[in-house]
């Protein structure tokens, strides 16, 4: 505790200018996620009459991953009469991009592996935007837009390793890592996993895996080794936004089970190929939006939507005019957080009620940090894209200039991930972000004892309800069953539908929506 007190106090005498020369540093909380705009919906709501009136065939709210596939979908269908209406000045949700010092950086999602033969609507997405084609029966990736070697490593027992799995150190280390190979190879087998979740067939072993904890699960199956374990948890913190003693074990396992599996034998010590970019995934939201550009109408925030016997009703405001506005479609596309849906529904919905009910949402912390220039390094692997410690409660950080074709490393941008407990969700929205950038430095510093002194700039980025929590349970739920079919003129669109945020689960729920209703 005194040495994360004294790398604390060190972070705020920086910033505070008290024990170094330098001007103040400068930073903020970086404006791109208005959460006044997302607490509107807590304000007393304008008379329904008030506002100009706007019709449409089919009204899309929220231009997160989901609902920009389903206007996308709409759109390639030949449909022209939809709207979409998108709470913030820039589409993307979660996906969202910022720029220090002329580099673009991700303000979330920062990458996606590459997509498996279910998850055929976002292959079909990036073979369209050229990061893709096919060439005698096979894929070829563009390696501009493929992770950049080396692309992961491991501050682990003084020096860097390369890869995100701790060394196995002993034998009965090496042979747990093994066996958890094996359950997983069997999982894949017998039962079947998939990306996206419900391409999958449903049986009654998924449901007794996901009505425990991973946690829970580990033991019984006899894995108890601890540098694996911390593996394992940091993976699901990852994914999920919380650890193997809260997710269930369903979703543990799918998150190698459905994708590149667990292979601890690989002799680069890496997983498979992701692909990334400098602004993260923002840059392919930002390809989708770009030519639905008539359809978006930025900085909406919606309030309230009445379903009708002809139609539905929603109120909106103009965030840039400061004015009312109302609409009028044939149907509705909720492509929000179903917490966020269930509010604006007036809480009438019962399925909806009962799914927010089993829902817990993640808060986040992205800190970007731009550098003046790159920091010493300690011995072992070189400098990779993701960089975890060992042991930290944060997910470690990446770099976002190692997608550059540079041939020299200068100044970057490092983008620290940090994957909150719901016990800190009013810290995050309360403190100021000195606090939070004080406690980013004092994950970071033991291993990089030079960042506050090469700190240029500090933007930082919250995200009180970043993505929903695989909890037990969840994946099982009658309710969220039921929001995958239309409820009347109500259609749902949103990763939450799966229980869990990924970008294939959230296009291809959208796409499916949008060419439903194209239909």
């Amino acid at each position: 505790m005194r040495r994360r007190e004294l790398l604390i106090g060190s972070g705020a005498a920086l910033l505070a200018g008290c024990d170094s020369p330098q001007p103040e540093l400068a930073g903020g909380w970086e404006g791109g996620a208005h959460a006044e705009r997302g607490h509107r919906l807590r304000s007393a709501l304008p008379k329904p009459g008030d506002g100009p009136l706007r019709r449409t065939k089919i009204l899309i709210i929220g231009g997160g991953v989901s609902g920009l596939a389903c206007a996308r979908a709409l759109s390639q269908a030949g449909s022209s009469d939809f709207a979409l209406l998108e709470l913030e000045d820039a589409c993307g949700g979660n996906s969202r991009a910022h720029k220090m010092g002329g580099m673009a950086c991700p303000t979330g999602a920062h990458y996606l592996p590459l997509p498996g033969s279910q998850s055929r609507e976002v292959y079909q997405l990036l073979e369209e935007l050229g990061l893709v084609q096919q060439q005698f029966g096979r894929a070829v990736w563009d390696e501009r837009h493929l992770c950049h070697s080396p692309q992961e490593r491991l501050f682990f027992d003084g020096a860097w390793h390369a890869s995100l799995l701790p060394p196995a150190l002993t034998d009965a280390a090496l042979a747990q890592q093994r066996l958890f190979e094996r359950l997983v190879e069997s999982a894949q087998a017998t039962l079947g996993f998939a990306m996206p979740s419900r391409r999958a067939a449903w049986g009654a072993g998924h449901a007794a895996l996901d009505g425990q904890t991973f946690a829970a699960w580990l033991a019984v199956e006899g894995l108890q080794d601890p540098h694996l374990l911390w593996y394992l948890d940091y993976c699901c913190r990852d994914d999920y936004g919380a650890g193997i003693q809260t997710v269930s074990a369903w979703a543990g396992l799918h998150y190698f089970a459905s994708r590149h599996g667990f292979h601890p034998a690989n002799s680069n010590g890496e997983r498979e190929a992701v692909l990334t970019w400098p602004q993260g995934n923002a840059f392919l939201t930002d390809a989708i939006a770009a030519p639905l550009a008539a359809q978006i109408h930025r900085g909406r925030s919606v309030l309230q939507v009445e379903a009708g016997k002809h139609g539905v009703e929603v109120l909106a405001w103009n965030e840039t005019g400061q004015a009312p506005e109302r609409w009028q479609a044939d149907q509705v596309v909720l492509a929000t957080p179903l917490l966020v849906a269930n509010k604006l529904l007036g809480q009438r919905l019962a399925p909806l009620t009962d799914a927010v009910k089993q829902l817990r949402y993640a808060p986040w912390l992205v800190a970007n940090l731009q550098l003046k220039v790159p920091l010493l390094q300690r011995i072992g692997a070189p400098p990779a894209w993701d960089n975890v410690i060992y042991g930290s409660q944060a997910l470690g950080y990446v770099d976002a200039m190692h997608q550059s074709l540079k041939p020299q490393a200068g100044a970057t941008v490092l983008s620290a991930y940090w994957a909150l407990p719901q016990a800190r969700r009013a810290e995050l929205r309360q403190q100021d972000w000195r606090h939070w950038l004080g406690q980013v430095l004092a994950e970071l510093s033991p291993v990089h004892p030079d960042l506050a002194g090469q700190l240029q700039r500090a933007d930082l980025v919250r995200w009180g309800h970043a993505m929903s929590i695989p909890l037990p349970g969840v994946r099982s739920s009658a309710a969220l069953q039921a929001l995958l079919t239309p409820q009347g003129r109500i259609h749902f669109a949103h990763s939450d539908l799966a229980g869990y945020s990924v970008f294939e689960e959230a296009y291809t729920r959208g796409h499916e929506q949008g060419s439903s209703l194209a239909g």
